[in-house]
């Protein structure tokens, strides 16, 4: 069972690995070897005593590690490749217990060897629920493979209902009976026989408590991955959804390339109508999307090349969920959308390089701010503070104003000289986070970008969503 020893628990839903290939063969990103590593920045006001439990998957019985104790507002990290507790080709999930709040982000990492640049990354979850929306799901489409993975969070055994919408036909479904607490299981699309030689879709998952009709508690995690090209990205499930959802990127081939894609989901019994409004002014749809499935929005369909923005996808007769994509220029990431913000976002996982850029071994991280409140924020009411390894303030950016639906931009060299190996330290430990507060009652939606230099005319870029601090 999940041992709630302590105040905070971050429920890490698989795609946790030690250096192992997803499949034994190694095709572009789809099959390329990744070694997680688990980003977290206590929050709290006190130092965080940190307990990691490791599930193998499907497996209830944890491997139990304790972690250093962590300052307030520290950020730090485990590279699950260097725990000599965990076997080589282990895969799995994990429970992180904690006496303080915590924020966490995955990062998988190829080796440096690969081509594959790229960095998937995906959020830790405070909760869970009996049903979750996954955007979307492929298989063979598109040239790409998604891996789900569903991790039950409830003290009790899972018994698991996995719904399979395409974009027409009928649903498939899959059911797995008594997943233990803690452990998760992993769905890898490209071998699912049941999905035929190709899907494209989304995916609802529902959960009861082992042999009972009692509502269960999961979490879930998405990866997709290019079957004949580098791209790779992960974004979260969610229990959350609304009629409103806030995309703070949108864009149409800004610089050339990089255009958005939004994959929205109808979680609802009914059929409902869905429009994404971008800040240029234009709309897209109303299009109609039956219970369960989903509708593609690509950022080009109105918007003129080079625009640059942000955008809200509102539906009409039910909830919605969504996840966005931008692809184009070597970028291939993915962020869940906003049904609401908040006035406070940590952000565990921040890096930023001056003097390492060019050489590819270090990232640099973007960060965008999006109003999604009902007033305009006025100018030096909304910071970006920047934290060392440590939890010491390196230093705070204020932002400009932020009207209604705005947004607008921070990274750690907006703060000076002292940022300029941000999150990197000469002897070789790593660790650099940040906190954005905006004045109380503000809804912020924050998006970090995580991007590698590839080379003069290409960068590797992935996402990650903020995470509320309470």
């Amino acid at each position: 069972m999940i041992k709630k020893t302590f105040f905070a628990l971050v429920l890490i839903s698989g795609l946790l690995f030690n250096s192992i290939g997803i499949l034994p063969v190694n095709a572009a990103a789809y099959g390329t070897s990744f070694t997680t590593s688990i980003t977290y920045q206590n929050v709290g006001t006190a130092d965080a005593n940190v307990v990691i439990l490791f599930y193998p998957e499907a497996n209830g019985t944890p491997i139990t590690i304790t972690r250093p104790a962590l300052r307030p507002l520290a950020g730090t990290s485990v590279y699950v490749g260097s725990l000599t507790e965990l076997s080589a080709g282990f895969k799995g999930s994990a429970v992180i217990n904690s006496d303080q709040p915590l924020v966490a982000t995955l990062v998988q990492v190829a080796s440096s060897t690969s081509s594959v640049k790229v960095r998937p990354l995906s959020n830790g979850f405070t909760t869970g629920g009996a049903e979750v929306g996954v955007p979307t799901v492929l298989k063979n489409t598109f040239n790409t493979n998604s891996i789900v993975v569903v991790q039950n969070v409830d003290t009790n055994g899972a018994d698991l209902t996995l719904d399979f919408v395409p974009l027409s036909g009928s649903p498939v479904q899959l059911t797995l009976a008594n997943l233990p607490s803690g452990a998760a299981k992993y769905y890898d699309l490209g071998q699912l026989t049941q999905l035929g030689t190709s899907f494209n879709g989304a995916l609802k998952i529902s959960a009861k408590k082992t042999g009972t009709s009692d509502p269960g508690n999961i979490v879930a995690t998405a990866m997709e991955l290019g079957t004949t090209s580098d791209a790779a990205y992960a974004f979260e499930g969610t229990t959350t959804s609304g009629t409103k959802v806030y995309m703070p990127s949108a864009l149409c081939k800004l610089s050339g390339t990089a255009t958005t894609a939004y994959a929205v989901q109808n979680v609802s019994t009914t059929d409902i109508s869905v429009t994404v409004k971008y800040s240029s002014g234009i709309n897209d749809g109303p299009f109609t999307i039956h219970s369960g499935g989903k509708q593609s929005f690509d950022g080009c369909a109105v918007n003129a090349n080079g625009f640059l923005g942000s955008a809200i996808i509102e539906a009409t007769g039910g909830n919605i969920v969504a996840v966005g994509k931008v692809y184009g220029g070597g970028l291939s990431t993915a962020f869940l959308g906003f049904t609401s913000g908040t006035s406070k976002v940590g952000l565990p996982y921040v890096r930023y390089t001056q003097t390492h850029w060019t050489d590819g071994t270090r990232q640099r991280a973007f960060i965008a701010i999006q109003n999604v409140g009902s007033t305009d924020i006025a100018a030096g009411q909304t910071t970006v503070k920047y934290f060392d390894k440590n939890g010491n303030l390196v230093g705070t950016h204020i932002l400009s104003s932020i009207p209604i639906g705005g947004k607008v931009n921070s990274n750690a060299s907006m703060v000076g000289s002292a940022a300029n190996e941000f999150g990197y330290y000469s002897d070789g430990t790593f660790g650099g986070s940040a906190v954005v507060e905006g004045p109380t009652g503000s809804q912020l939606a924050v998006v970090v970008r995580i991007v590698t230099y590839v080379s003069s005319v290409e960068i590797a870029g992935e996402d990650y969503t903020g995470i509320p601090i309470p």
